[in-house]
């Protein structure tokens, strides 16, 4: 199983953006164990995933199409943080973001929503959020149709 883009059946890239080493393995073992085997790219805060989507400052530019499963708390700059540079860039601002963190706090909610961002997901229990998370990215991606 391999989710596939729509448009000229490219494989979908991922770019997680996640500084907690556990989650980042949990992510990509979750992807794993549904034998999804998309690339996934890391970057450990926004200013690195700034900088791989860019293709600045050593970093190589993800191919497109790619989605970004972005932590809401991260250090240096944060997830709002980052996907508010994205809109105000461009050539990222339609870049597709998902939220992927442990606040449920209304607030951050409301802040990422305000964003355009496609999902904002809670990750309560590891194993079964990231198995929920994977089949979520599937579905998301073999239905909706992009520009």
């Amino acid at each position: 199983m391999n989710v596939t883009a729509i448009l000229n059946s490219k494989p979908l890239n991922i770019l997680l953006v996640e500084d907690d080493d556990g989650d980042a393995k949990a992510v990509q073992r979750a992807f794993q164990k549904v034998k999804i085997a998309n690339p996934i790219l890391r970057a450990v805060d926004g200013m690195e995933a700034l900088d791989m989507l860019k293709g600045v400052n050593g970093k190589t530019k993800p191919p497109s199409p790619y989605m970004l499963l972005v932590d809401l708390n991260m250090p240096r700059m944060n997830g709002i943080q980052l996907v508010k540079a994205l809109r105000e860039d461009e050539d990222l601002r339609h870049s597709i973001a998902f939220i992927l963190t442990t606040s449920k706090r209304e607030e951050d909610k409301i802040a990422a929503y305000n964003l355009n961002v496609a999902g904002y997901i809670v990750k309560a229990t590891a194993g079964q959020d990231f198995l929920n998370l994977v089949s979520l990215v599937d579905c998301y991606w073999r239905i909706v149709e992009m520009p």
